[in-house]
């Protein structure tokens, strides 16, 4: 295939962002489309995105543009943008670039209306091309100051695998290759959920004990889920499964985690969404994992908690008993 030099990144959120310092670093020339005008100034003004990723320097070979057209000129597409949006921004951007132009979709979770992965929405909307999906355990703030992470780079093509991760990995942005889109997809999605429902346990001082619980057992739920879907398990045992829940579950920098903190600690979700510029992914994945779940006649105790809680009115105290009264069973 064509040498990849010239990438778009659709989407300047924190995360797009950051994978276009993680390309620049890579040699790569990158073209950061936004909707936000003064995102789009920032950048191109001050080498900054001061509206989502404040305080990193950014790359003179980043540009910004609210164009689309301006991304014609590129030999990969990175998708960046929140996952409920996907749909509605692959359809946009499908005419502006070449349809053997790969797609790498970064964005993690589960469509609300449809229950579709983001690579089922993405070939629904934009038809069919080269597709890969990137994830795994990365903050955006530390994959733009260039601190070393690892991710999966899943694609069904090893050779377009193979050029994909060399036009983006470096010595601090490491890719692992592997051909399981599906298991990819889902460990990045359900681990969101999972996050809420560990910062509900520390927000309702539940103690530590309580989060490791939630976290091997939401890994069982994301295992179950993503075997029935035809994923495999080492995939989950990997970067964008168990890696991915275990940076979600630990640290207040994600999104989803600092969301059930606040929960448990008694703060209404519309307060809590209502205060913030970025979106926590598990909000919208939660009642569609459940949704998928029940396709499939895959028990998924947790996530169903934290729908309830999120979207049913459930109360914490009574979802948590409920969850504590549950029978014993093998754990496996």
């Amino acid at each position: 295939m064509t040498s990849i030099e010239k990438i778009g990144i659709v989407g300047a959120g924190a995360w797009g962002t950051a994978l276009a310092a993680a390309a620049a670093r890579a040699g790569r020339t990158v073209t950061l489309w936004a909707r936000e005008q003064d995102v789009v100034a920032s950048i191109n003004g001050t080498r900054e995105n001061a509206r989502f990723l404040p305080g990193i320097a950014l790359d003179a070979a980043i540009t910004a543009s609210g164009d689309a057209t301006a991304l014609g000129s590129a030999n990969l597409i990175l998708l960046a943008t929140p996952a409920q949006h996907l749909r509605a921004t692959a359809a946009d951007f499908a005419g502006h670039i070449s349809g053997t132009v790969p797609l790498v979709i970064c964005a993690k979770g589960v469509e609300l209306e449809s229950g579709a992965l983001m690579s089922e929405v993405v070939r629904e909307a934009a038809g069919d091309r080269p597709l890969a999906v990137l994830s795994g355990p990365t903050f955006a703030h530390e994959v733009a100051r260039g601190l070393p992470s690892a991710v999966t780079l899943a694609c069904a093509d090893n050779v377009l695998g193979e050029a994909i991760a060399a036009a983006l990995g470096g010595a601090t942005f490491r890719p692992y290759l592997t051909d399981d889109m599906t298991g990819a997809q889902i460990g990045g999605a359900l681990k969101n959920v999972m996050a809420i429902a560990a910062g509900i346990a520390i927000g309702r001082g539940l103690g530590e004990n309580a989060r490791a619980a939630i976290m091997t057992r939401g890994f069982a739920e994301m295992v179950r889920l993503a075997l029935a879907k035809g994923a495999r398990l080492e995939t989950l045992a990997g970067l964008s499964g168990l890696g991915d829940l275990v940076l979600t579950c630990s640290s207040v920098q994600s999104r989803n985690f600092s969301l059930g903190v606040a929960l448990g600690e008694g703060a209404p979700l519309a307060d809590i969404l209502g205060a913030r510029e970025s979106v926590a992914e598990g909000v919208t994945s939660a009642p569609a994992m459940v949704a998928l779940g029940k396709k499939l006649a895959i028990d998924l105790p947790i996530a169903e908690a934290v729908d309830a809680v999120l979207h049913q009115g459930a109360d914490i105290s009574e979802t948590i008993a409920a969850l504590l009264s549950r029978p014993f069973r093998p754990e496996f």
